[in-house]
């Protein structure tokens, strides 16, 4: 039987509802033989997953999803394997982190003046041991509240764009972060470049640009893609020999329909990136982590 490989997951150390070793004995129940962790802009959880997962019988990719922008739109870039402690990478997820917790208040004082009793205090309150406090922790202060039944329903009538409670934030450039996540020894995936988007800038020409700027591949098989999508980004990463991922963006109870292994990764994508992980610390020269084996 082919191992079951999912590389794009979330803990309670950004915005899943479970502990990073709870993760891992979730993923190890539901059949998974390899799981990433790829909290938002962060590697806190890093250590307690790896603990665990040795303890669960899974093997762990380490990772992360990182808040970027590219000709306007903002992009999640999935690193894997890189080095946390370089200090570019550090810089640039310290600004992102920080993007985050500054628009909190306001967010939360535009929900006040639509005459909703939330407070700045209750959203960090229900985070917990996240590493930085963001909109999924809105949302949760608005379930508790009684205003709204889930964290979708709050997003749709409060928090996404173009929504009443919306704010932007700071995020980091893409095309300076995959340079980030190569001097620190890691690779770079582009997470559901079309969900709840049309192609927009991530169409051919822009990720043939982005692989030229060391892109390695997409997240194709996407709980937020339908049929068409996922044939049209396969086509593209097919003409440009992009690496090809599927995974369920697991956040616990924080996001319905996406069980963990809903989508997975082939053994031979994952062979290939865990190659080109190695070649990328080798060229940095950096003391990065590995595939972590049960």
């Amino acid at each position: 039987m082919s191992p079951l490989i999912d590389l794009h997951t979330h803990s309670s150390r950004s915005d899943g509802t479970q502990t990073p070793a709870e993760l891992m004995r979730s993923a190890a129940a539901a059949g998974l033989d390899v799981v990433a962790l790829t909290d938002h802009d962060t590697s806190a959880g890093w250590d307690e997953a790896a603990a665990a997962a040795a303890e669960a019988g899974v093997a762990l990719v380490r990772g992360m999803e990182i808040s970027t922008v590219f000709r306007g739109r903002g992009v999640h870039l999935l690193a894997y394997l890189p080095d946390p402690t370089h200090p570019d990478l550090r810089r640039e997820l310290d600004a992102v982190l920080a993007g985050r917790d500054a628009r909190v208040p306001g967010m939360v004082e535009r929900l006040r003046g639509l005459g909703l009793d939330v407070s700045v205090e209750q959203v960090r309150r229900l985070a917990g041991p996240t590493a930085a406090v963001g909109r999924p922790h809105v949302a949760d202060a608005l379930v508790a509240g009684g205003y709204v039944a889930s964290r979708k329903e709050a997003f749709d009538r409060y928090l996404s764009p173009g929504r009443p409670a919306y704010r932007n934030r700071a995020a980091a450039d893409l095309e300076t972060m995959l340079d980030v996540v190569a001097a620190a020894g890691g690779v770079s995936v582009v997470a559901h470049p079309w969900g709840r988007h049309d192609p927009g800038v991530l169409d051919a020409e822009g990720l043939a640009h982005l692989q030229q700027r060391g892109l390695l591949g997409v997240e194709v098989d996407h709980q937020d893609h339908g049929p068409a999508e996922r044939e049209g980004l396969r086509r593209i990463a097919a003409e440009l020999d992009l690496l090809v991922t599927g995974s369920s963006d697991h956040h616990g109870e924080g996001k319905v329909d996406h069980d963990l292994g809903c989508n997975t990764t082939t053994p031979d994508q994952l062979e290939r990136l865990l190659d080109a992980a190695a070649a990328a610390a080798a060229t940095s020269g950096r003391t990065t982590p590995q595939l972590l084996q049960p």
